[in-house]
């Protein structure tokens, strides 16, 4: 269910649906190869087990080449990953993928979504931004880098309802 935007790129067949367990490696290594401290297999198989929990894969054909990951609890739900192989992105790709996903947690009956993005991530936060995220606080010095810097956090929200 792309946009024409994805049909322009020529990604009209890309799909986002359910991730599965036997997701759990290629989405590890899409989570590694996108962050500084990876989340490992295991992590992935616990997320996917919970019920409190929705996963979504980008799929181009067979490959794997996205996902996003969020919690969910009463009427709220905190996104907690967002990732889509580098090659992949700039596309219109991670647009579509974050707004089907959040289409399904307002079928669940989520009202609100929170989510943190790094102060200086700007593809990431403009990508929110446009998909009506709001800056709702900041969190001084909330991520550590591999060199020991130590960068701002902005929470953002957008409500569903």
């Amino acid at each position: 269910m792309m946009t024409w935007l994805a049909e322009f790129w020529g990604y009209a067949d890309a799909l986002v649906e359910p991730a599965t367990l036997s997701d759990s490696p290629k989405l590890a290594q899409l989570h590694a190869a996108s962050f500084h401290s990876g989340w490992s297999e295991e992590e992935f198989a616990d997320l996917l087990s919970q019920r409190n929990t929705l996963v979504h894969r980008l799929r181009m054909g067979r490959r794997i080449i996205g996902f996003i990951a969020s919690r969910f609890g009463a009427d709220e739900a905190e996104i907690l990953s967002v990732a889509v192989a580098s090659g992949y992105r700039g596309r219109g790709l991670s647009r579509e993928l974050l707004l089907t996903h959040l289409g399904h947690l307002a079928g669940r009956g989520v009202a609100k979504v929170f989510l943190e993005v790094e102060e200086n991530n700007q593809p990431a936060r403009r990508l929110y931004q446009r998909s009506g995220f709001e800056i709702v606080g900041r969190r001084e010095r909330y991520y550590r880098q591999p060199d020991g810097e130590q960068l701002n956090a902005l929470i953002m929200r957008r409500d569903l309802s």
